[in-house]
């Protein structure tokens, strides 16, 4: 009879555990990329305005939201710039520029100017595509995300506390056999990448660099908005982003860089993206520069 106790109680204890313990405040001190974000607890697991999405313009709200003005894009960066291997992604933290001034973004959903933080880049591998958000049913092999903190906060941690604390924008790079476009900027970021292969590996980039340099021939008019949350986590639902439509072009030899990277176990640090998320009604608003005959309009 004691037995029959004993047996009932150990089969109860996994449910006793389970119903004590609070995801919702759980914070995820060590995670990866091996389930693609279905594993991390806390408000990556319990938000209701999380991030990637699927996007497409028939499911978005058309809309003459204000184009993204890039102030200070084209003024160089105040150097030393590096570039960090953080075990997730490779990273560079985004420094005033020359003239003393951050680099910030203004319009679409914005209120006020949002000064960039740092950038790092998405990517999957030789027989995945690797960007978080997609557009239109369609993924792509990079998606580069430019972080941005509201100018009333202090910093990055403490934006991500408000609603209204961060925006990031995300472009989308696709493998074409001959790019036809060439970004000496992008392309100087990348050549560090053979530099930084090992977890906290860092490297400085040679020569000046202004942020703008990183988006070439970018159309700022045609994106896609919404509210939604970091894709790591904590995944805070503290931001604003801007999706831009124009898919730009990379070689093959640039985008392998990525693969070789390591994260902090020394594992191959591919397919770095987080699934996408359920919309749970969010609005989504689609910016488009064109008029309906597809002719671009002036603004």
């Amino acid at each position: 009879m004691q037995s029959s106790v004993f047996h009932k109680l150990l089969l109860l204890l996994p449910l006793a555990y389970q119903h004590t313990s609070n995801d919702a405040e759980t914070k995820v001190t060590h995670w990866n990329y091996e389930l693609h974000g279905e594993n991390w607890g806390g408000t990556c697991a319990s938000g209701v305005r999380q991030s990637p999405l699927q996007l497409a313009v028939q499911k978005s709200l058309i809309v003459p939201l204000p184009r993204i003005f890039f102030g200070n894009y084209d003024v160089k960066l105040r150097g030393p710039l590096t570039l960090e291997n953080n075990g997730h992604s490779a990273h560079m933290d985004i420094p005033a520029t020359t003239n003393g001034k951050r680099p910030y973004i203004t319009g679409g959903l914005l209120k006020g100017r949002y000064v960039a933080d740092g950038f790092h880049f998405h990517w999957g591998s030789p027989n995945q595509r690797g960007s978080e958000h997609s557009i239109n049913k369609q993924r792509f092999d990079v998606e580069l995300h430019i972080v941005h903190r509201n100018a009333r906060y202090s910093d990055v941690n403490e934006a991500a506390k408000h609603k209204d604390g961060l925006a990031v924008i995300g472009v989308m790079f696709k493998i074409v056999k001959n790019p036809n476009r060439l970004f000496p900027g992008l392309n100087k970021v990348l050549a560090e990448l053979p530099k930084i292969i090992n977890y906290k590996d860092k490297s400085e980039i040679s020569g000046s660099l202004s942020l703008g340099q990183m988006l070439g021939n970018l159309n700022p008019r045609d994106f896609f908005t919404y509210r939604g949350s970091l894709t790591t986590p904590e995944c805070q639902e503290a931001v604003t982003w801007t999706v831009f439509s124009h898919i730009l072009p990379i070689s093959y030899s640039s985008v392998s860089r990525f693969w070789r990277l390591r994260d902090s176990e020394g594992h191959r640090l591919i397919n770095n993206y987080r699934f996408t998320q359920p919309r749970n009604g969010r609005p989504v608003f689609y910016r488009t520069g064109k008029d309906l005959s597809g002719a671009y309009l002036g603004k």
